[in-house]
């Protein structure tokens, strides 16, 4: 009571001294104790006393000092709602804070106030946090969306109106907590999804494990309501039917009808399969309860080595692994027989543990393995942990129930160790061989000696009550032992347990029906007994039995049927695995872990018979390359300086340079009088044709004329820039005047002055896998003209062949979604060794994840992928350096990735060379030496990426990027450090 004394008055002493503290006018010691104060709750402390004097505070100035107190606030506020009321206004004002750590903050203590008469205020900041510019203040509107819902139910229309457009968000920091909210709001609104579902199957692998974990949870059991089944059997009866006629067996056997998975199936496999690499092995388990329940079968083992890394983890992690792994083991055994050692107990292992290994093990257990598995149980049933030991036994006895070839090796093992020192040993493989037993009696009355003449010796009541049932059940085939042990059993009847006696009853009553001559007197003293028995189940049984087997005038016509009630044949029990019936559940979900329907578990619905308008989840991509090139066609004609001639006359164009070049060929080597004359016909015809246009009356339309660029027509000569012989060769001459003005005129293609290294070629075929057409790609870091939201790539294509290459085109990509614009058709590819230079516009969706394409020619297809590294998925984009550090200024917290690098150099010069290899990024001019700073954009969603090194001691330098994209600046990073440390 002293020492209890002692720490309420230490604790009132220390609150008192904090409340001194945040009432201070000094904001280091209010500061301070806030500190103190977040360390008591973080330790699982009382801190309730202080919230009149913390929330005082809630309007500091002092941005860290606001932090902390919105962190207590959030604790406490569902508890001092009549103190957090009071401060409602300061929140609303926050709301509207610069920083969006406020803001975010603001939002997470005004939902925390579980007051009704505050829902309208609630529903208004989550309807404006909702349309936040920070992906971060989106994120926490999402988890208000949640409280909301709980503390108002009747809200649920509006709350679906915020996740729809929240749905929508590009963010991969919004989308696994709005997803999350859809499933405590509306599970049931698949229609929401519909538009979003390939969005979230693209942005799976760049969102935080937990929105990995739920999103791959709900997209699971969408996937259930719109695909049809991945399982089903196609192969139809190839046999002719008796009475067809002769005209039908013409037609050959009918083809079987292949199995067609949808697009969007597939995406989401593709899309989860690089999580089973993840380090969170809820990641890995979510993806795995996915490929078992969506994938086909034949596609369902890769996620089997992944699910046994998991093994290495902690106690927790292994148990809830082992138990999936079990459910899977009972229907594909194939898939984890290769790795049977990865379940074999260790000695370190927990009993829990020990009992799944070995449940995984007897159902992998066949007739090639089962002699290693039994000789890996001998080793386990002398384990010390007697509960483990019995669990082997009974895995013993399923094997020997299972595999008819190893029945009687198991039986004779299980008899030995009758003799065992361990009762438990001996108990749990007496009821074994009960059961063993059943199957076939009539070969094992010699085991059933053995039994009864260990009996004397076997002190556990369940083991003498299965071999006094053993006796009772096959009394006909030891007559002469099951009478002396009815004896042993009358002398010590009293002293035995309730399940021994009811047993001893039992065989009573079945000897007096078959052996009455020996065992009519014994029967009769034990009947006796259990009449007096304390145990009225005893009592009542003993009053049955007698009016059963012992004929009197009470009894009537039941004494008829004594043999046919206690002889007859009982069916043999099935040993079965504890996970049979645990496939109801989905994997991974609390219900399957209990083996119960636990509270909010939603079932997988079954497959549908057809498949549903796979069009709902088509999403219209507006391009505005139309727009552009309508207002800005006269500078892109000039730009490529492209003439505006009909299509006739560019043939008429393209014929006399072909006749030319023919002339040039057969002649040899023209001279000089040649050439003069076919320049001055050349310059002749275009002056004809300058004369032609002004004779037209009518001029087409503006839109007409300018709305597309016209259609180019490619010749040998024309379409590739490298020939044969070598000489370069460009059909359109690009005016760098007019880019200028072109680029300066669209305010979405902001790019800054750089100056970029090599650029890097990557091999797209090989013109071994391509049978003669090669092709490699590289990224021009150029605006791209097709649509401002994709990466502009070329493409070099080789004709390697000993013939001429004919429609050359991209065919079918992966995703469906995927968002290419492709190349026109190259109707001829020229002669042996002919190039051309194509440019493709790829919307990579922030991501780096590779585009998979075919490139096709008129007679083959080949599979090729583009890989971006995570630099050329940004576009340059230029600032001052004062712009620069105010951007920094609102990216910090989560969105502020650095590290320390080794920088080889310490010229700027060299620092930005290094930098522009890697990203596409543009250089900020810095007032500081030792200080450079790079900004970009994303080329998709245009998010700002900025890039600063701060040198310092030789060779050190500090290296920080400050974006909202996360997974971008850590990819960026790692890229960034290996360049500065190159010489």
């Amino acid at each position: 009571p002293h020492c209890g004394r002692a720490s309420i008055e230490e604790r009132i002493v220390m609150n008192e001294d904090l409340k001194e503290m945040l009432e201070s006018s000094k904001e280091s010691l209010k500061l301070e104790a806030m500190k103190r104060v977040v360390g008591l709750i973080a330790k699982g402390k009382n801190a309730s006393e202080l919230f009149p004097a913390v929330v005082k505070n809630v309007a500091s100035k002092n941005i860290e000092l606001k932090k902390l107190v919105y962190v207590y606030l959030v604790r406490y506020a569902e508890e001092q709602q009549d103190l957090a009321l009071l401060s409602i206004s300061t929140f609303q004002r926050a709301l509207k804070d610069p920083n969006q750590l406020i803001r975010a903050s603001a939002l997470r203590v005004l939902s925390s106030i579980r007051v009704p008469i505050i829902v309208p205020i609630m529903m208004l900041a989550i309807k404006e946090a909702a349309a936040d510019l920070s992906p971060y203040v989106r994120k926490t509107s999402a988890h208000a969306i949640q409280k909301l819902y709980s503390l108002d139910p009747e809200q649920k229309e509006q709350l679906i109106e915020v996740i729809e457009k929240l749905l929508k968000d590009k963010s991969t920091l919004v989308a696994g907590s709005v997803v999350m909210a859809f499933e405590e709001v509306c599970p049931d609104r698949i229609d929401l999804i519909h538009k979003n579902y390939r969005k979230l199957c693209n942005l799976l692998v760049d969102v935080e494990e937990w929105g990995q974990v739920v999103i791959i949870s709900m997209l699971t059991r969408y996937a259930r309501t719109q695909f049809t089944s991945p399982w089903k059997e196609f192969d139809e009866n190839n046999e002719k039917a008796f009475y067809d006629s002769d005209s039908e067996e013409k037609k050959g056997p009918t083809e079987s009808k292949p199995y067609i998975m949808d697009p969007d199936h597939r995406l989401l496999l593709r899309n989860t399969k690089p999580l089973l690499q993840s380090r969170n092995t809820a990641v890995v388990m979510s993806v795995a309860q996915l490929y078992w329940h969506l994938a086909p079968k034949h596609e369902v083992s890769i996620v089997t080595k992944s699910l046994v890394r998991l093994l290495r983890s902690h106690r927790e992690v292994q148990y809830i692994v082992l138990q999936n792994i079990a459910t899977m083991s009972i229907q594909r055994k194939g898939m984890f027989e290769p790795y049977m050692k990865s379940f074999y107990v260790r000695s370190t292992d927990s009993t829990h543990i020990k009992t799944l290994k070995l449940e995984i093990l007897t159902n992998l257990a066949n007739e090639a393995n089962i002699s290693t598995i039994l000789r890996e149980f001998q080793t386990y049933v002398k384990s010390q942990d007697k509960a483990f030991a019995a669990a082997t036994i009974q895995a013993i006895g399923r094997c020997a129930t299972n595999i008819t070839e190893v029945t009687d090796t198991c039986l004779n093992g299980l008899v030995l160790l009758l003799s065992n020192r361990d009762e438990t040993v001996v108990a749990e493989s007496v009821v074994v061989i009960k059961k063993l037993l059943q199957t076939q009696p009539t070969q094992h009355s010699d085991i059933i000696k053995h039994m009864a003449k260990l009996f004397d010796n076997i002190t556990v009541p369940m083991a003498r009550a299965s071999i006094l049932w053993l006796i009772g059940e096959y009394c006909e085939r030891v007559p002469k032992i099951a009478p002396d042990v009815l004896r042993k059993m009358a002398k010590t009847f009293t002293a035995e347990e309730d399940i021994v006696k009811l047993q001893t009853v039992n065989l009573a009553a079945k000897l007096y029906l078959t052996n009455s001559k020996q065992t009519k007197l014994l029967t009769q003293y034990i009947l006796n007994l259990g009449k007096y028995d304390q145990n009225y189940d005893i009592r009542d049984r003993t009053r049955f039995i007698r009016q059963l087997i012992v004929p009197s005038e009470k009894s009537g016509a039941l004494n008829k049927y004594a043999r046919r009630i206690l002889l007859a044949p009982k069916p043999a029990p099935v040993l079965e695995s504890s996970f049979k019936d645990r496939d109801r559940f989905q994997l991974g979900t609390l219900s399957h872990s209990l083996n119960i329907k636990a509270s909010g578990y939603q079932e997988l619905c079954d497959w549908p018979a057809v498949a549903p308008d796979q069009s709902v989840r088509n999403v219209e991509v507006i391009e505005p390359v139309r727009y552009l090139l309508s207002l800005h066609a006269p500078l892109l004609l000039c730009l490529f300086h492209v003439p505006l001639e009909s299509s006739s006359e560019s043939e008429e164009e393209s014929s006399d340079e072909e006749s030319t070049k023919s002339s040039g060929h057969t002649g040899g080597s023209s001279s000089d009088s040649e050439k003069s004359s076919s320049e001055s016909e050349s310059q002749q015809k275009k002056k004809k044709r300058t004369k032609k246009a002004p004779q037209k009356k009518t001029k087409p339309a503006a839109a007409d004329r300018y709305g597309e660029v016209p259609p180019v027509r490619w010749s040998r000569s024309a379409s590739f820039l490298f020939l044969k012989q070598g000489t370069p060769r460009t059909p359109w001459t690009i005016c760098t005047s007019c880019l200028s003005i072109l680029i300066s005129s669209l305010p979405s293609l902001q790019v800054s002055t750089q100056s970029f290294g090599p650029v890097k070629s990557y091999e797209l075929l090989h013109h071994m896998t391509g049978k003669g057409l090669s092709a490699k790609y590289h990224f021009p870091r150029q605006p791209c003209l097709y649509q401002p939201s994709m990466v502009s790539v070329q493409l070099s294509l080789t004709n390697n062949s000993d013939h001429c290459l004919e429609e050359i085109h991209i065919g079918d990509r992966t995703p469906a979604s995927l968002n290419i614009h492709c190349f026109n058709t190259i109707g001829e590819s020229g002669g042996p060794e002919a190039s051309v230079t194509v440019s493709m516009g790829i919307d990579f969706s922030d991501s780096t994840q590779a585009a998979n394409f075919q490139l096709c020619t008129k007679e083959d297809r080949f599979n090729v992928s583009i890989q971006p590294a995570v630099g050329e998925l940004l576009m340059p984009s230029s600032m001052t350096e004062q712009d620069f550090c105010k951007e920094q200024g609102k990216l910090l917290g989560m969105n502020e990735t650095s590290a320390t690098v080794t920088a080889t150099s310490a010229s700027s010069q060299n620092i930005n060379k290094q930098v522009l290899s890697v990203a596409n990024v543009g250089v900020v001019s810095s007032s500081q030496s030792n200080v450079s700073r790079f900004a970009g954009r994303t080329v998709s969603s245009g998010a700002l990426v900025l890039v600063s090194l701060e040198l310092r001691e030789s060779p050190t330098a500090l290296l920080t990027i400050n974006t909202e994209k996360s997974v971008m600046a850590s990819m960026l990073l790692r890229d960034l450090k290996q360049a500065l440390a190159q010489p």
